[in-house]
C-alpha cells in the first residue's frame, strides 16, 4: 500500500481530498438531539411565590412572606402532555374550544407528520374557565403523559406597585405646582425634564399593572399533542414496549435508506474526480504489466 502510495501521489491526494469532503458532510456536522422538548415557564420572573401541585417548595428562603388580603392575584399556568388518535382533529377541537369560552390561541407548531405527528400549543383562556377547560382536553386523549399546574401569586407585587405610583404621582403634583410658579426659563427646563422623567415612570408602572391584570384573568395552557408517548416531553413508565420500538426501527432504516442515497448521490456527483483518478491508476498499473511482459 506504503508503495502504491508513493508510486500514485496524485492519485492519493485526489482520493484523500474526496474522503475529507464526505467525511465532513456526514459525520463532521452531526450532534446528538435532546431526548425531549424543554418547556420554559412564562411567569419566572413575576413574583417570587409559587406553588406546584403534588409538590413542595424546594426553598423556604427563596418565599416572599404573603400579606392577609381577600382578593389574591394569581397568575395559573398549565401543562399537559396528551396521546391522542388524530393529532391535526385533537388540535382544531382545541383551538376552536378556547376561543367559544372566551380565550384565544397564542401560538402553534406542528411536525412529523408522517412519523410521529407532535403538535405544541400555547392557549390563554379565562382563569376562572381553566379546570374546565383542563377537563376538556383530557376528554380529547388517549392517554394522559403528564400534567401540572402552576399558580404564582403577585398580590404583593401589584400593591407595591400601587404604592409606587402613588408617590410618583405626589411627586409630579408637586412639581407642576413649582412648574406653576417657575419664571426663570433654566429653572422651567429643568421642571419640564423632571415631570417627564416621572411621567415614564408612571407610564412604565401602569403597563406593568395592566400587564399583571391581564395574565391573572386569562391562564396560560401549554398542551403537548402526539400519537407517540416518547415524542412528547415526558419519559413514560413501560420500559419496555414492543410497538413503539417497532417504530423506532422502521424510522432507523428509513434514515439510513435516506443517507446511503446520499452518499450514492454523492459518489455519482464526484465520478469525474474519484473516476479520472481510477483511469490513471488502471493505465499506469496496465502499462506496467505490458511493458513487464515486454521484458520478459
Amino acid at each position: 500500500m506504503i508503495s502504491w502510495i508513493r508510486r500514485n501521489k496524485l492519485a492519493s491526494i485526489l482520493i484523500l481530498v474526496v474522503g475529507y469532503f464526505l467525511y465532513k458532510q456526514y459525520f463532521g456536522g452531526i450532534r446528538p438531539l435532546p431526548n425531549y422538548r424543554s418547556i420554559a415557564p412564562s411567569f419566572k420572573d413575576i413574583g417570587r411565590e409559587s406553588f406546584k401541585i403534588g409538590s413542595t417548595p424546594s426553598s423556604p428562603a427563596d418565599e416572599v412572606a404573603p400579606t392577609i388580603q381577600t382578593s389574591r392575584m394569581v397568575v395559573q399556568e398549565s401543562n399537559l402532555s396528551l396521546v391522542v388518535k388524530d393529532v391535526r382533529e385533537s388540535t382544531n377541537k382545541a383551538i376552536e374550544y378556547v376561543n367559544r369560552v372566551g380565550g384565544y390561541m397564542v401560538s402553534s407548531s406542528f411536525s412529523q407528520p408522517k412519523e410521529a405527528p407532535y403538535a405544541y400549543l400555547v392557549l390563554r383562556v379565562p382563569a376562572k374557565n381553566l379546570q374546565v377547560a383542563v377537563d376538556f382536553f383530557r376528554s380529547l386523549a388517549i392517554k394522559v403523559s403528564s400534567e401540572n399546574l402552576l399558580g404564582t401569586d403577585v398580590t404583593d407585587q401589584y400593591t407595591d406597585l400601587e404604592a409606587r405610583l402613588s408617590t410618583l404621582n405626589k411627586t409630579k403634583a408637586k412639581f407642576e405646582e413649582i412648574m406653576a410658579k417657575a419664571e426663570k426659563v433654566p429653572e422651567i427646563l429643568e421642571v419640564q425634564r423632571e415631570l417627564i422623567n416621572l411621567q415614564n415612570q408612571i407610564d412604565n408602572i401602569k403597563g406593568q399593572q395592566q400587564y399583571l391584570e391581564k395574565t391573572t384573568e386569562l391562564a396560560k395552557i401549554s398542551l403537548h399533542l402526539s400519537t407517540d408517548e416518547y415524542s412528547l416531553p415526558y419519559t413514560p413508565s413501560e420500559t419496555f414496549r414492543p410497538k413503539v420500538i417497532f417504530k423506532q426501527a422502521v424510522r432507523a432504516l428509513i434514515k439510513t435508506i435516506r443517507w446511503l442515497l446520499k452518499v450514492l448521490i454523492w459518489v455519482i456527483v464526484f465520478i469525474p474526480i474519484w473516476g479520472g483518478v481510477v483511469l490513471v491508476w488502471y493505465w499506469r498499473h496496465r502499462r506496467k504489466q505490458v511493458s513487464s511482459l515486454k521484458k520478459s
